[in-house]
């Protein structure tokens, strides 16, 4: 039984709810988004808190009923808060630069790797080894990120590569290693 499904969402101050058949759309003090959410769950606004109900407990409206709802909360949580992520570069001579809109990656490969800044997105550089990617999209947050990071995986023989602030490579020890 889903019970992330049947827990309410509580709107803060400043946050406003519209839904237009399928699609709902959260304003907050951080911006806008919107997202097309199933017609098989119902989407019930009282005031200041929303909750979603189902019609049967098949196992895939289950699992709808409790992303639906987890997706709603993304979405409110985004346009209050916002979302982050922290990725660090370790190896000699790995570094990041920002130049513009563009991020510059220099990971060891024979010519630098170039990413333009996605939409709804701001990178920033505060040393040449940490990138912080910020948005009100927890999905475009995350999916940059790990777009970023699969330039150069963490190996686990010398721990080089692109990971996530709070990431722990388990390290090898290698062949000559008893």
């Amino acid at each position: 039984m889903s019970r992330i499904g049947y827990k309410v969402v509580e709107l803060p101050a400043g946050v406003e709810v519209k839904r237009d058949g399928d699609d709902v759309t959260v304003k907050g003090p951080k911006g806008s988004l919107t997202r097309t959410i199933s017609p098989i769950i119902t989407m019930n606004v009282d005031g200041t808190s929303v909750k979603f109900d189902r019609p049967d407990n098949n196992n895939k409206t289950r699992a709808l009923h409790g992303t639906t709802r987890a997706n709603f909360n993304n979405m409110v949580e985004g346009v209050v808060n916002g979302f982050s992520k922290t990725l660090k570069l370790v190896g000699v001579g790995y570094r990041a630069q920002l130049k513009g809109k563009k991020l510059i990656l220099a990971v060891g490969y024979s010519h630098p790797v170039e990413f333009d800044t996605p939409e709804g997105l701001s990178l920033e550089v505060p040393d040449n080894t940490t990138i912080k990617i910020d948005g009100i999209s927890k999905q475009a947050v995350g999916d940059f990120a790990a777009e970023v990071r699969a330039v150069r995986l963490p190996e686990p023989y010398k721990g080089k590569g692109i990971r996530y602030e709070d990431e722990y490579v388990r390290r090898k020890e290698g062949k000559t290693g008893k």
